[in-house]
């Protein structure tokens, strides 16, 4: 039998040699530019973190990460809990705050706004290139410029109505300690945070709290579920598709924010995949690339991630026929 043992010895060891191979040719990839064709590939077997963890080392700067699938519970975390940046990622609970006032009654979304030529600030948005001094639209319309095209100075309108304080209070209170806006859009003499200010810039979060916040609107949690499918809605109409719909298949829905700056890249939402609703969250900083290309190092982190997030879940998970339970759960974590 010296044979059928060397022969079946040659097996196992090959088979042992598949995970770190699929790491190897994942990397290989990433460095060589590869499109999502060639990007990181795996089974559920094998586990989120052989899709995601060869991204997150092919990229040169600091990464948080954070990944859930909504039904399953499956789930891949790296530096979770890290604070970092947000960039204009933050506007997300910024809106989510402007529904709980507009629940409490403390504002009106149809309340009219009047763009002023002191409002007009920078950056990305239509409402300074585009509108007229003296312009006037109602709150909500605020609102969906501040997450569809980011817009900076339609943001700055949004905190005027509530507050500038209030987002960073409720988030505390729900149980997002992290998640602060610290001023308003390119005003930091309006910093209420000074030191995380110099730290972070516009705001700060954790990828954890990122995706425990998508979780709640999908679930309806947070707030009512009118007001949750409004949030949705809004997060569905982001222009963005150099982050997360980059590689996705035509028609993925994408319920998501994100923000950037020369050395950020940040991206959070949820992502109907096949096999269901996926929460995630890429935080990223310090990047090498500052390049304002579509074809970013940052932007294409979020991209690939993304694309992995989607393959991975891309079949639906088998019927649990006569068992009342429901699918295992895996988790993934780094």
């Amino acid at each position: 039998m010296p044979a059928f043992d060397s022969l079946r010895s040659t097996r196992v060891a090959a088979i042992r040699l598949v995970p770190w191979l699929m790491v190897v040719l994942a990397q290989a990839r990433l460095h060589a530019g590869d499109e999502p064709s060639g990007a990181v590939k795996a089974t559920p077997s094998s586990g989120l973190a052989s899709v995601v963890s060869p991204i997150i080392d092919g990229h040169k700067g600091k990464v948080a990460v954070a990944i859930k699938h909504l039904g399953t519970g499956e789930s891949f975390t790296f530096l979770e809990n890290e604070v970092m940046p947000t960039a204009s990622l933050i506007k997300f609970p910024v809106m989510i705050e402007a529904y709980r006032q507009s629940e409490a009654k403390e504002i009106d979304l149809s309340a009219r706004l009047t763009l002023r030529k002191e409002d007009k600030v920078p950056g990305s948005g239509i409402l300074t290139y585009h509108m007229s001094d003296g312009a006037t639209f109602p709150l909500r319309d605020a609102i969906r410029f501040m997450i569809a095209f980011s817009d900076n100075t339609a943001t700055n309108l949004v905190l005027d109505s509530i507050g500038l304080g209030a987002t960073a209070v409720t988030m505390e209170r729900m149980g997002y300690p992290n998640t602060k806006i610290h001023s308003k859009v390119f005003r930091r003499d309006t910093s209420i945070f000074p030191d995380r200010s110099k730290l972070y810039g516009l705001g700060s979060t954790t990828a954890a709290e990122m995706v425990r916040l998508c979780e709640a609107v999908h679930r309806k949690s947070i707030l009512s579920p009118a007001s949750c499918e409004a949030i949705l809605e809004h997060l569905r109409a982001c222009e963005d598709k150099d982050k997360f719909p980059r590689f996705l298949p035509a028609g993925t829905k994408v319920a998501f924010k994100t923000g950037s700056l020369s050395d950020t890249r940040t991206a959070a939402g949820i992502i109907e995949c096949p096999a269901g609703p996926v929460a995630l969250c890429v935080l990223s900083y310090e990047n090498d690339d500052k390049r304002w290309v579509a074809d970013n190092a940052g932007n294409r982190l979020c991209a690939l991630i993304a694309r992995g997030v989607y393959d991975y879940f891309d079949h639906a998970p088998p019927a649990q026929v006569g068992t009342g339970g429901k699918p295992p759960v895996a988790g993934a974590s780094r």
